[in-house]
C-alpha cells in the first residue's frame, strides 16, 4: 500500500473508525483471544464498546503466533474496511530466551552482543506475532532506588546513547520493511523518567531545560537518528507539565525540533492520569490536551473514544490533527507490510523452532558472562581451582529466578541455576539454601553452615528476588535484606574464603557484604543461561572484562552519587580548602564505593605514555590522544579503556568528567597495545545559558583511563576564532 493508498483509505473512515484507531486494548478484550471473557478489575470498568474493539487500531500484550493470528483473523473478519491491528508488547531483554537485564548489559559496554541480543529477541517475538517492542528503555539513571534501573544502561549520556543505537537497530534491523525478523521498537519513557524524586516511581520530574538537554534528552535522540519508529510518553512531568500532556515538549521539542514524524503512544492509563495530575479537570480535557501534545495512540483508557467526537464538532479539536495521528498509525502499519501480510511473521510451527533457539542461548550465555563485574577479589581467591572443595550456599544457590523483571515469556523453569552449572563444572561441592530472601530458618542455617565447615572455599549466592526489582518495586533500603546479611556474617566466622555472588536489579548499598567478602562479584539478574555464564567466571573458563554503567553508593544516603557530578565552590580536597566548611559529609566519603566504569580482571592492565599529538585544537584540527595499556598479569584479557574530557572553565558550571569515547581491547600476558581516541572540536560542546549549544575556547583536560576514577591525566586548549563556535 502507499501513501496515496492509505491517504484514500483515510477518506472512506468515519470519525468514529478513526478515533477507534487510536486506541490500544489489552488482549482479553478481542475475539479469537484465549483470555476472552477474562476482563475483570479496572478493566471490566472501562466504558469500551464491542464497536471500540471492532475498530480499534492496536492490541497490548498479546504474543504467541496461534493467539495473534486468531484476534487477527477474527477482527479481519469484522472490520469494515479490513485494517489490520498491531500488536505491541514489553520484550525488554529477550522473548523467549532473557538476556541479562539492560543495566548488566550496559556493564558490558559491548554494543555488537548488545545489538545482538536485540536481533535474536525481535527474531523470537516476530515469529511469534509481535509487531512491536516497548524498547529500548534508554532513560538516565542516577538513584538506586528507583525500581526501574534494572530497564536502562546507566548514569552517563554518552553510554546510554550508544546503547539506544544498538538496541534500534538489533530490533528493527537496517530495513524494517522487508526484514520478517525485525519488529519495530518504541524508545521510552520521554521524557526524563529517571528523575524521578526519591526514585519513586510514577513520581515529580523537576529539572532546569539546560540539564534536560545535557544528560536526559541525547540519549532519546539517538535512538531516533538510528530510526527509532516509536516514542512512548513517561508518566512523570516536564518544567510542571505531566509529559502525555506536554505541547512543549512533544510538539515543539519531538516533532518541529527534532522533525519525529513516527507514532506516539502514552504510558499504560497515562492520558487518564492527566486528572490526578491535576492538570486536566475530567477525561474530556486530558482527551484535548493529549492530542493537542501530539499522542497518537492511547494506551488502556478510554478518554478519546469518549470525548474525541464531541471536542471535534465544537471545534476545540481540529480535525486534522486526528487525521493525522491516524496517518501516523496506517504509515507504520503499511511499513510492516501488515496491509499485505496481516499476519506478517506469524507461524506456530516456526514459533516452536525459533524461540529458545540453541544460538540465542549461546549468545545470551556470552553477553551474561559480559555483563558480570568483579568488583572485589582480595589475594586472588577467584578464579576457583579443581582441587578446591567448595560449598555452594544462599538463596541464589539453586534458585532459577534468574530472569529479573519484564523476562518476555520467559520460563524461570528453563533458566539454568548456578547449582545445575556447577554439577556440570565441579566435581566437588556441597550445596544448601542457608536462608530465603527475606527469611529463614534455623534447620536452613544450621544446614548451610555445616556444608560450608567442610569447604576449602565458600560461594555464597545473595540478592533481592526479582519481584523487588523493576515497575512500583522502589525501595529505601538497598542493602540486602537482613536475613541474609545475618546469614553471611555466620560463614564469615568460619574463617575461610568467601566469594558472595550478587544477583539483583540495582546498584546495592553493600555495608554488611563487603567486609565479609574475600570477593564479590556483581551478576545482575544474568538470564536464561545465568548460572552457566558466573560458573564460567568463578571457575576461569572466561576472565571477567565487565565495568560499572551506574556507580554502587558507600550507603543508601549518599544517594544520587555519580561521577559526572558538577564541582562546587567548595570542593573537597582543594588545595586552599578549609579543613571543615567543604562540601562533604561527616560520616562517609564524598566518592562512591565502586565508581562508574569500575571491574576487575583476573588479570591486570597498567596504563603509560598519555601522549597528544598536538596540544592546540580548532575548530578544523583533531588531537590524536594515545596511551599504552600493558597486560602485567598472567591470563589473558579484555579491557576496556575509557575516554573522559572536563571543560575547566565555561560559561555553565561542566561537569567533573564526561565520557566522550571507550575501546575494547584484548591483551595476552605480557602484551601491550598502543589505543588511540580523536579529540575533536564538537565533543567540546554543550549547551549554554541561552541553550545554544557550542564549545568555549580555553583550557581543557583528558583523561584515559581503567575507570572513572583510576586515569592518567593531560590538557588542552581549544583556540577557535571568534571564540564560541
Amino acid at each position: 500500500m502507499t501513501t496515496a493508498s492509505i491517504q484514500q483509505l483515510l477518506s472512506k473512515m468515519t470519525l468514529q473508525e478513526k478515533i477507534a484507531q487510536l486506541i490500544q486494548l489489552a488482549g482479553p478484550f478481542f475475539k479469537g483471544s484465549n483470555q476472552q471473557g477474562e476482563i475483570t478489575g479496572p478493566m471490566a470498568e472501562m466504558p469500551i464498546t464491542d464497536e471500540h474493539v471492532l475498530n480499534a487500531g492496536s492490541v497490548l500484550g498479546v504474543s504467541g503466533a496461534a493467539e495473534v493470528i486468531s484476534i487477527q483473523k477474527k477482527h479481519l473478519e469484522e472490520n469494515r474496511l479490513g485494517i489490520p491491528l498491531l500488536f505491541m508488547a514489553d520484550i525488554i531483554h529477550g522473548y523467549k530466551t532473557i538476556f541479562p537485564v539492560p543495566l548488566a548489559i550496559g556493564c558490558s559496554w559491548d554494543l555488537e552482543l548488545a545489538q545482538k541480543s536485540a536481533e535474536a529477541a525481535a527474531r523470537e517475538a516476530a515469529v511469534s506475532g509481535v509487531h512491536v517492542t516497548f524498547a529500548p528503555m534508554v532513560d538516565l539513571v542516577r538513584d538506586p532506588r528507583w525500581g526501574r534501573v534494572m530497564e536502562s544502561t546507566g548514569e552517563d549520556p554518552y553510554l546510554n546513547s550508544c546503547f539506544a543505537q544498538a538496541f534500534v537497530k538489533g530490533f528493527q534491523s537496517t530495513d524494517l520493511s522487508n526484514n520478517p525478523d525485525a519488529v519495530a521498537a518504541c524508545v521510552k519513557h520521554f521524557a526524563a523518567y529517571g528523575a524521578v524524586e526519591a526514585g519513586r516511581d510514577y513520581n515529580t520530574v523537576d529539572m532546569s531545560e539546560r540539564q534536560l538537554r545535557e544528560s536526559y534528552l541525547p540519549a532519546y535522540k539517538a535512538a531516533l537518528d538510528a530510526g527509532c519508529e516509536m516514542v512512548m510518553t513517561a508518566f512523570n512531568t516536564v518544567d510542571g507539565i505531566p509529559a502525555t500532556g506536554n505541547k512543549e515538549l512533544m510538539r515543539s521539542l519531538l516533532r518541529e525540533e527534532w522533525g519525529f514524524d513516527g507514532v506516539l503512544i502514552s504510558d499504560w492509563g497515562a492520558v487518564k492520569e492527566l486528572i490526578p495530575h491535576g492538570v486536566a479537570e475530567d477525561e474530556k480535557e486530558a482527551a484535548k490536551k493529549a492530542l493537542l501534545a501530539g499522542v497518537d495512540i492511547e494506551m488502556m483508557t478510554e478518554c478519546y473514544v469518549q470525548h474525541l467526537e464531541e471536542l471535534i464538532e465544537e471545534g476545540s479539536i481540529k480535525l486534522e490533527l486526528l487525521d493525522e495521528a491516524v496517518l501516523r498509525i496506517l504509515a507504520l502499519k503499511e511499513k510492516l507490510g501488515l496491509f499485505d501480510n496481516p499476519y506478517r511473521s506469524a507461524d506456530v510451527e516456526k514459533e516452536k523452532e525459533i524461540t529458545g533457539h540453541p544460538d540465542h542461548r549461546r549468545t545470551a550465555r556470552e553477553i551474561a558472562a559480559k555483563s558480570c563485574v568483579l568488583l572485589k577479589n582480595e589475594n586472588q581467591v577467584l578464579p576457583l581451582k579443581k582441587e578446591q572443595q567448595l560449598a555452594l550456599v544462599g538463596p541464589f544457590a539453586d534458585s532459577q529466578d534468574l530472569l529479573g523483571p519484564w523476562a518476555g515469556v520467559g520460563d524461570q523453569k528453563e533458566a539454568v541455576s548456578l547449582k545445575e552449572a556447577f554439577e556440570h563444572t565441579s566435581s566437588s561441592f556441597l550445596t544448601a539454601k542457608g536462608c530465603g530472601i527475606q527469611d529463614g530458618t534455623l534447620e536452613q542455617m544450621n544446614e548451610a553452615i555445616n556444608a560450608a565447615s567442610q569447604a576449602d572455599v565458600i560461594i555464597a549466592a545473595l540478592g533481592e528476588s526479582s519481584s523487588m526489582s523493576g515497575e512500583a518495586n522502589n525501595r529505601t533500603n538497598i542493602q540486602l535484606p537482613k536475613v541474609q546479611l545475618e546469614f553471611l556474617k555466620k560463614l564469615a566466622a568460619l574463617n575461610k574464603p568467601i566469594i558472595t555472588v550478587l544477583f539483583n536489579g540495582r546498584p546495592l548499598d553493600l555495608s554488611g557484604v563487603a567486609e565479609f567478602s574475600d570477593a564479590i562479584l556483581e551478576a545482575w539478574y544474568p538470564g536464561s543461561e545465568g548460572g552457566n555464564a558466573v560458573a564460567d567466571l568463578l571457575f576461569g573458563h572466561v576472565n571477567p572484562s565487565g565495568k560499572l554503567s551506574m556507580s554502587f553508593p558507600v550507603n543508601v544516603g549518599q544517594v544520587p552519587v555519580y561521577y559526572n557530578h558538577f564541582n562546587t565552590g567548595r570542593p573537597k580536597g582543594a588545595p586552599d580548602a578549609q579543613e571543615h566548611y567543604v562540601s562533604d559529609y561527616m560520616d562517609a566519603p564524598n566518592s562512591p564505593l565502586f565508581p562508574f566504569g569500575y571491574g576487575l580482571s583476573y588479570t591486570a592492565f597498567s596504563y603509560q605514555n598519555l601522549e597528544l599529538s598536538t596540544e592546540i585544537l580548532d575548530e578544523k584540527s583533531v588531537i590524536e590522544a594515545s596511551i599504552t595499556v600493558t597486560n602485567t598479569g598472567k591470563e589473558a584479557g579484555e579491557e576496556i579503556v575509557q575516554f573522559y574530557i572536563r571543560d575547566i572553565s565555561g560559561e555553565t558550571v561542566r561537569p567533573m568528567k564526561e565520557l566522550k569515547d571507550f575501546k575494547r581491547i584484548s591483551l595476552s600476558p605480557g602484551e601491550s597495545a598502543e589505543v588511540q581516541f580523536t579529540i575533536t572540536e564538537d565533543q567540546l560542546r554543550y549547551h549554554h545559558q541561552d541553550l545554544s549549544f557550542s564549545s568555549d575556547n580555553g583550557a581543557f583536560e583528558l583523561f584515559i583511563g581503567k575507570n572513572s576514577q583510576e586515569v592518567l591525566s593531560r590538557t588542552f586548549t581549544l583556540t577557535k576564532k571568534g571564540g564560541q563556535y
